[in-house]
C-alpha cells in the first residue's frame, strides 16, 4: 500500500465517511449474502449481523492501515475476528450440536476441526480482505476515520458480537453453554492472533510479475470454490467430499494444501490495483458459485445467487475498467517508517527515538 512513511496526524486527518460507510455495508454482503448462507425470505435477518461485520471489518482495517500494516496484517486478523466470532458469539467452533458442525470431521479437544478450518479462513478473506481491497481500491489506503471514529467502530463490533450471542446461540443451539475453559482459550489465542496482526513483521518474496486480470481473477476462483468443495460438506455429504470418520483429515488437509498454495501463488506477485480487483472478483465469484451449487434450494434463490454472480462480474469489470492509477504498484506490505518515526494506533506520530536524534 502506500509507503510506510504514512498517514497524516489526527489533528490535521479529515473523515472519509463514504470509505467507511462502503466497508460496512460491502462486508455483510460478501460473507453471508452473496454466498447464499441466508434464505431469501430471511435475508432481513444479515441486518443483525451489520454491527458485528461491517464495524469489525471497518475496526480492524483502522487499525492495520494506523500501525503500517498490509495484507497479510489484515488476513491475520481477520483469523483473529473468525475466533470472536465463531468462537466466543456463536460458539459454533465447539459446540456439539450446531449446524452439525460437529459430525464433520472428528473432533479434536472438543474442537470442531473442519468447521474451524473453513471459518477461519472464510472470514480472513470474506469478512476482512476482500471487502477491504475493494473499498481501498477506490479510496485509498489512509485512515477513513478520526479517533472517535475508531473507537466508536471498535465499541459497535463488541456490541455486534454480544447481540449474535444473546440471538443466535439462544435459538439455533439452546442449551449449549461454552464451557468457561474453552471461552478463555479462545479469547487467549485471539488476542495473540491480533497481536501478530498489528506487530507481525514478514520477509519480502522475491517478486514476479503476475498474469494479466483475467487469469489472476481465474486462480482466485478456482482457489476459493476448490477449498470450499475441499472442505464444506455438500450434496448432501455429512462430511467433507463424502468421507466417512478420519477419513475426513483427507480433504480436510488439501483445503490446507489449497490456502498455502494460493498465499504462496499470491504473496509473490507485483500487484497493481488492477490486479487486486481482478482477485478480489475471482474470488467472490468462486464462493458465489460454491453457494449456487450448494445452498440454493429453490429457483428463487438460484435465480438471486445468479444474478448477485452477474453483479459481481459487471462490478469487478467496471471497477478494473481504465487506466491510471489502476495499473500503479500496490505493495503487499508498505515500507517501514523511517528510524525513530512511529506512529500509535490512532495514526498521531510519536516522539522520534533519541537514539536516532541527530
Amino acid at each position: 500500500m502506500t509507503a510506510g512513511s504514512g498517514f497524516p496526524s489526527v489533528e490535521h486527518m479529515t473523515t472519509n465517511k463514504r470509505a467507511a460507510w462502503s466497508l460496512v455495508v460491502l462486508a455483510p454482503l460478501a460473507a453471508e449474502v452473496s454466498i447464499g448462507n441466508l434464505p431469501l425470505d430471511q435475508l432481513w435477518i444479515v441486518l443483525f449481523f451489520v454491527p458485528i461485520y461491517g464495524a469489525g471489518a471497518l475496526f480492524i482495517r483502522e487499525l492495520v492501515r494506523r500501525t503500517g500494516g498490509g495484507y497479510p496484517h489484515l488476513l491475520i486478523m481477520g483469523v483473529g475476528y473468525g475466533l470472536i466470532e465463531e468462537g466466543l458469539a456463536l460458539q459454533s467452533l465447539t459446540s456439539p450440536h450446531l449446524y452439525g458442525a460437529a459430525e464433520w470431521a472428528p473432533r479434536l479437544l472438543g474442537v470442531n476441526t473442519a468447521y474451524t478450518e473453513l471459518n477461519l479462513i472464510y472470514h480472513a478473506v470474506f469478512s476482512v480482505a476482500v471487502p477491504v481491497a475493494l473499498v481501498e481500491v477506490v479510496h485509498g489506503t489512509r485512515p477513513f476515520l478520526r479517533r472517535g471514529g475508531l473507537i466508536t467502530s471498535g465499541v459497535v463490533a463488541v456490541l455486534g458480537a454480544l447481540l449474535v450471542r444473546v440471538s443466535v446461540p439462544p435459538v439455533a443451539d439452546p442449551g449449549y453453554v461454552m464451557p468457561r475453559s474453552a471461552v478463555i482459550i479462545v479469547a487467549l489465542v485471539a488476542t495473540a492472533v491480533f497481536a501478530v496482526g498489528l506487530r507481525g513483521r514478514f520477509p519480502t518474496p522475491r517478486l514476479v510479475d503476475p498474469p494479466r486480470p483475467l487469469p489472476a481473477a481465474g486462480i482466485t476462483a478456482v482457489a476459493a470454490l476448490g477449498f470450499l468443495g475441499m472442505i464444506w460438506p455438500f450434496g448432501g455429504a455429512e462430511q467433507p467430499l463424502f468421507t466417512h470418520g478420519a477419513w475426513a483429515l483427507l480433504p480436510m488437509a488439501g483445503a490446507a494444501l489449497i490456502v498455502a498454495a494460493t498465499v504462496w501463488t499470491l504473496g509473490r506477485w507485483r500487484w497493481t490495483r488492477r490486479h487486486l480487483v481482478a482477485a478480489c472478483t475471482g474470488a467472490l465469484v468462486g464462493h458465489t458459485l460454491f453457494g449456487l451449487a450448494e445452498n440454493a434450494s429453490t429457483v428463487p434463490e438460484r435465480a438471486f445467487l445468479l444474478a448477485v454472480l452477474l453483479v459481481t462480474v459487471a462490478g469487478g469489470a467496471l471497477l478494473g475498467s481504465g487506466r491510471g492509477p489502476l495499473d500503479a504498484p500496490v505493495p503487499a506490505v508498505p515500507s517501514p517508517a523511517p528510524p525513530g518515526h512511529r506512529r500509535d494506533l490512532t495514526g498521531s506520530p510519536l516522539r522520534p527515538d533519541p537514539r536516532h536524534e541527530s
